[in-house]
C-alpha cells in the first residue's frame, strides 16, 4: 500500500500523481489521507463554533478532488480515502505504520496550505521522514521533466543498504538508469603537513565502497543499468547537483525514536532542502 497526504494544494496534487504512478508500478492500493486538526479552534478566543464542521466539509472536498486526480491519472489502481482528526504529521505516520505493517511508501508534497506539506522541510516532512518505518517520498510542486535516471547516495554505513535496495527497485520498475553516487572528503586533520596520505590509495578505497555495495544488488536486478560515480565533494552538494538531471534522489536515514526528526542526519536533511527533484528518505525496517 502507498499512503499519500493531501491538503488541496498544488504540491499535494503533484504528490497524488506521483503516488498513483507508483501504485500502478508496484501493483498496490493507494490510500489518500487528509488530517483535520481541531486543536487551534478549541481555544476560548475563537468564538466561531462552526469552524470545526467547516474544516470537516473542506476535508471531504479535498479528498474527493484528490481521489478524482488519482483515478484519472491511473484508472486501474485501487483508491481509498480517509479523513482523520489529529496533527497531520502524527496522522500520516500512524497511517503509514498501521496494524497491517509498514506501507510500501509514504508520499508528501513540498509546499501546501499548512496541512500535510508545509515548508520544503517543515515539521511534517521532518517528523514523518525521521520516524516512519516506510520510505518517505517528498515531491516538489514544480513540474519536472522526466530524465529516466535515479540517483542514490552510497556510503559504508548500514543505513545505505535499505536506501540502495529501494533505489534499485524504483529503477527496475521505471526502466531508469541508476546512478550510485559516493561523495567523500578528507578529514580536517588530513591537511596537516606532518601526516602523509597516499591519495591514490584513498581514492581506490572510496571506489571500493561503491563497488562492494552495488555488486550484491546488481545480482538481484541485472536489468538495471548502473553508473558508479565517486566524487571528492560534500555529499549534499554532489547529490543536489545530480538531482538536476534525475527523477528521484534516494538517501538513507538513521532517524529513530521520538527524536527521529532531529536524527534525519545532515545529509538527508540537506538533500531535502536543496534537491531539484523528488527525494526519498529510506530507513531500515
Amino acid at each position: 500500500m502507498i499512503v499519500v497526504g493531501v491538503d488541496g494544494s498544488a504540491a499535494a496534487r503533484a504528490a497524488v500523481e506521483w503516488a498513483a504512478d507508483d501504485a500502478l508500478r508496484m501493483r498496490v492500493p493507494l490510500r489518500i489521507v487528509h488530517a483535520v486538526d481541531r486543536s487551534p479552534y478549541q481555544i476560548g478566543k475563537f468564538p466561531t463554533a462552526d469552524w470545526p464542521d467547516a474544516l470537516l466539509r473542506q476535508g471531504h472536498r479535498v479528498l474527493a478532488d484528490a481521489a478524482a486526480v488519482a483515478r484519472d491519472r491511473q484508472p486501474e489502481i485501487d483508491v481509498t480515502t480517509r479523513l482523520l482528526e489529529g496533527p497531520p504529521a502524527l496522522v500520516l505516520r500512524e497511517q503509514a505504520d498501521d496494524a497491517t505493517g509498514p506501507a510500501d511508501e509514504v508520499v508528501i508534497g513540498t509546499r501546501g496550505h499548512g496541512g500535510f506539506t508545509g515548508a520544503l522541510l517543515g515539521s511534517v516532512s521532518a517528523h514523518v521522514a525521521g520516524q516512519a518505518r516506510s520510505p518517505v517520498v517528498v515531491v516538489r510542486a514544480e513540474p519536472h521533466p522526466v530524465r529516466g535516471r535515479i540517483v542514490v547516495g552510497v556510503d559504508d554505513s548500514p543505513e545505505c543498504e535499505p536506501a540502495l535496495a529501494y533505489a534499485f527497485r524504483q529503477a527496475s520498475l521505471r526502466g531508469s538508469e541508476l546512478r550510485a553516487l559516493h561523495a567523500w572528503q578528507l578529514p580536517v586533520h588530513a591537511f596537516a603537513p606532518e601526516i602523509a596520505y597516499d591519495m591514490d590509495e584513498v581514492s581506490q578505497a572510496q571506489y571500493r565502497v561503491v563497488r562492494d555495495r552495488v555488486e550484491a544488488m546488481e545480482k538481484e536486478y541485472p536489468q538495471v543499468t548502473v553508473v558508479e560515480d565517486v566524487q571528492s565533494a560534500h555529499p549534499v552538494d554532489a547529490l543536489g547537483a545530480a538531482s538536476e538531471e534525475a527523477d528521484l534522489v534516494v538517501v538513507g536515514s538513521h532517524g529513530r525514536g521520538t527524536l527521529g526528526s532531529v536524527l534525519l542526519g545532515s545529509v538527508s536533511r540537506g538533500v531535502l532542502h536543496h534537491a531539484h527533484c523528488a527525494v526519498a528518505v529510506v530507513r531500515g525496517r
